[in-house]
């Protein structure tokens, strides 16, 4: 368990897709064979890249269109995420500059961890594939309480985890729900540019502390 955090220490909580990993390749992937299996043609990578923060259901409207209350949605959700799973790193990375940062955060003391709304059956096994499920000092799943984000729960129950006040913790996301939550659990807030931002997104409205063009650039918010 983490040791009890002097006065003032601080901890780093990340989302995971699109902020701590790209994995967006895989999701694409995944997406483009089950519009190829119902007789529908592949979609360009770029265009699916600034849905895969939102999820399944995201992946699903955007490429079917079809709203979450047709009869074939959740079918055709399930189908791609038994599809992801299979394949669920084959060409996911972290981002560039993440391995550098959380060797930075290790080296001064500072603990940090996954927050995202995710599923369990799926962070967990990525996670491990990326050689980070030992490292976090905690991981939070979609599922791991009754909310998931922009809900404040998931972040306050990390900040439990962590033993650590959410004044003194900063979380780092590339959605706005990511902000909305942070803010809602009182920790300081972070948006990831390099994430999976759309055309549409204005990430300087969401209130957050700051915006980061590269993950190494979050150092500065911390030592500031």
């Amino acid at each position: 368990m983490t040791e009890p955090a002097p006065p003032g220490a601080c901890a780093v909580l990340l989302d995971l897709d699109g902020t701590c990993a790209d994995t967006a390749p895989d999701l694409a992937w995944a997406l483009n064979q089950v519009l190829i299996a119902h007789g529908r043609p592949p979609c360009p990578f770029e265009a699916i890249r600034p849905h895969v923060s939102h999820g399944g259901r995201a992946l699903i409207r955007f490429g079917f269109g079809l709203a979450p209350e047709h009869p074939d949605f959740e079918s055709l959700r399930h189908t791609l995420l038994e599809i992801y799973r299979a394949h669920l790193s084959t060409r996911t990375r972290l981002f560039p500059g993440m391995v550098e940062l959380l060797g930075a955060l290790g080296a001064r003391g500072i603990p940090w961890g996954i927050v995202t709304n995710k599923p369990a059956w799926l962070t967990e096994p990525l996670l491990h594939d990326l050689g980070l499920a030992g490292r976090a000092a905690c991981i939070v799943s979609g599922d791991t309480t009754p909310h998931s984000k922009p809900h404040p729960g998931p972040i306050l129950h990390a900040c439990r985890l962590l033993q650590r006040d959410p004044g003194c913790c900063w979380y780092l996301g590339d959605a706005e729900r990511d902000v909305t939550a942070g803010r809602a659990a009182g920790t300081r807030t972070l948006v990831a540019l390099f994430g999976y931002l759309g055309a549409a997104d204005r990430p300087h409205t969401w209130g957050a502390d700051g915006l980061i063009e590269h993950p190494l650039e979050l150092l500065g918010w911390i030592d500031g």
